[in-house]
């Protein structure tokens, strides 16, 4: 069982509901930080699976939310209200991976045409041109996607 479950609301963006309440400031913050962006999503699985592998994380940084991603796990508080959260790598992560399931599954708008590479899937574009901008492979390519 998942700890954190992921929907849609009237106008195609995501809710999500805690199995347990202690979860429900990571919900906020992935529901609220991440939202519907493929390339914010891909930034978060690579921090966590950089800190879990002991690889250095790139600082994160959000209008939203000051967060923290490392080998101890992640921390965040928001400036603008008292949400804060502070949980382990082992279960960030597949909440993460479940995320970005969700967000690959959402349906596309049609009428949107991207500059780069508007024969792929949204989200394939997306993480080519991530991987096109780190210069390096993404560490969930082979795993996840």
């Amino acid at each position: 069982m998942s700890l954190i479950s992921f929907s849609l609301d009237r106008y195609n963006l995501p809710l999500f509901e805690a199995a347990d309440a202690r979860h429900t400031a990571l919900g906020s913050w992935i529901t609220g930080d991440i939202s519907v962006y493929f390339p914010v999503c891909l930034d978060a699985l690579a921090a966590v699976d950089d800190a879990a592998n002991g690889r250095p994380v790139e600082p994160w940084s959000s209008d939203n939310y000051h967060v923290s991603i490392d080998a101890n796990g992640l921390r965040f508080n928001s400036p603008y209200s008292s949400q804060e959260g502070d949980y382990p790598l082992s279960e960030v992560r597949p909440v993460l991976e479940d995320y970005w399931r969700f967000l690959v599954a959402r349906p596309e708008n049609p009428d949107l045409v991207r500059p780069y590479w508007p024969e792929l899937p949204e989200w394939q574009a997306e993480l080519l041109l991530w991987e096109q901008t780190w210069e390096r492979r993404h560490p969930y390519r082979g795993r996840l996607f």
